[in-house]
């Protein structure tokens, strides 16, 4: 980023003034981030903002008073401000995203690996890229399962391969809530640490006609299924016999992130190529961009989120400047056009 551009002016909100203040400080020592105003609770948030109007505010979920989750249902119609949660490892953090919230980091465990500076290293990254998120002040209209009810089986040999990053929680869940029961298998890459991949899969999984699992090495990609890459291990599709597999392994980052996109999607053009659907919603930086071309140029259909219903127009955009997107459609009609398509290859 360049040193001369106006600081990213941050609203700091948590109920504990030692984590409050240490963590103001911390992120304030990166020259591009400003942090203009604390808070110890919602309704001292809301007076901040409207005195400060800062770009981007970091919410503790669990707070006295108002909960982080309900503080964000009432603020985000009003005062759409990208907000980044800081939170404990639960399923709230995913209430968090469904109501609004750009992302989200985990509180630093005393007693983990992962300590105090991982994670405002972390947080520094995602308040950048909050700054230049758009906030949705409303839902969009999901084409549900109901609406996608057809005959005839799926194509054994057929995949639909998706990535997506910061936005992607809900632009996931928002496609998968229109996969019937008969959908293809489908592999997905999200950008999300260990054990929430988990938990996103099981939250997917009681919302949606298809199956969804955290995928483990053997795992098959059958119709119905839905393999998501738990964190920390890059996911690849492989061929055995008849059947596609998936191989879930640690690695070195690719494009920054593990799991990665582009190992999904360069393994998936190498192995299924023209019966495959490859598809990259929101995130930041370009993973996925170069695996997209390369399922294009292996006969796959490639189709990118476009940019007025993405969070993040960034990964969509570098794969769509490079030419590895066919078509760029809004998120609210995806799951249509990917059934439509499955349809005409039956």
């Amino acid at each position: 980023m360049n040193n001369n551009k106006r600081k990213i002016r941050v609203l700091v909100v948590d109920d504990s003034i030692v984590f409050r203040e240490t963590l103001a400080r911390q992120i304030a020592q990166d020259p591009l981030i400003e942090v203009v105003a604390k808070a110890s609770d919602p309704y001292m948030a809301r007076d901040k903002i409207l005195e400060f109007e800062p770009d981007v505010m970091t919410l503790d979920v669990e707070m006295p008073r108002m909960s982080g989750i309900e503080f964000l249902k009432r603020l985000i119609p009003q005062y759409p401000i990208p907000v980044v949660v800081v939170s404990a490892v639960s399923q709230s953090v995913f209430d968090a995203l469904n109501a609004g919230a750009v992302d989200f980091v985990t509180k630093p465990d005393p007693l983990g690996e992962r300590g105090v500076e991982a994670f405002v290293s972390e947080l520094i990254v995602k308040i950048k890229i909050a700054s230049t998120a758009k906030v949705a002040t409303q839902k969009g209209n999901a084409i549900t399962a109901s609406s996608n009810q057809g005959t005839g089986l799926v194509k054994q040999n057929s995949i639909i391969a998706i990535g997506a990053s910061t936005g992607g929680t809900e632009a996931i869940e928002r496609v998968l809530k229109g996969f019937p029961v008969n959908m293809p298998g489908t592999v997905i890459v999200q950008h999300m640490p260990p054990v929430f991949t988990a938990l996103f899969a099981a939250r997917l999984n009681n919302s949606c006609a298809v199956e969804v699992k955290e995928a483990k090495t053997g795992d098959l990609v059958l119709p119905g299924r839905v393999l998501i890459a738990p964190g920390d291990y890059h996911m690849r599709i492989k061929k055995a016999n008849n059947y596609y597999i998936v191989e879930c392994f640690h690695g070195e980052k690719v494009n920054g992130h593990c799991p990665a996109v582009d190992i999904l999607f360069h393994s998936v053009a190498e192995h299924v190529g023209k019966n495959a659907i490859g598809v990259i919603l929101t995130g930041m930086g370009n993973d996925g961009a170069s695996g997209l071309l390369a399922l294009r140029k292996s006969g796959a259909i490639t189709l990118g989120q476009d940019e007025r219903s993405s969070i993040v127009y960034g990964m969509p955009k570098v794969a769509f400047n490079i030419g590895a997107v066919q078509e760029q459609i809004s998120l609210d009609f995806i799951s249509r056009k990917i059934y439509t398509l499955v349809g005409s290859r039956r």
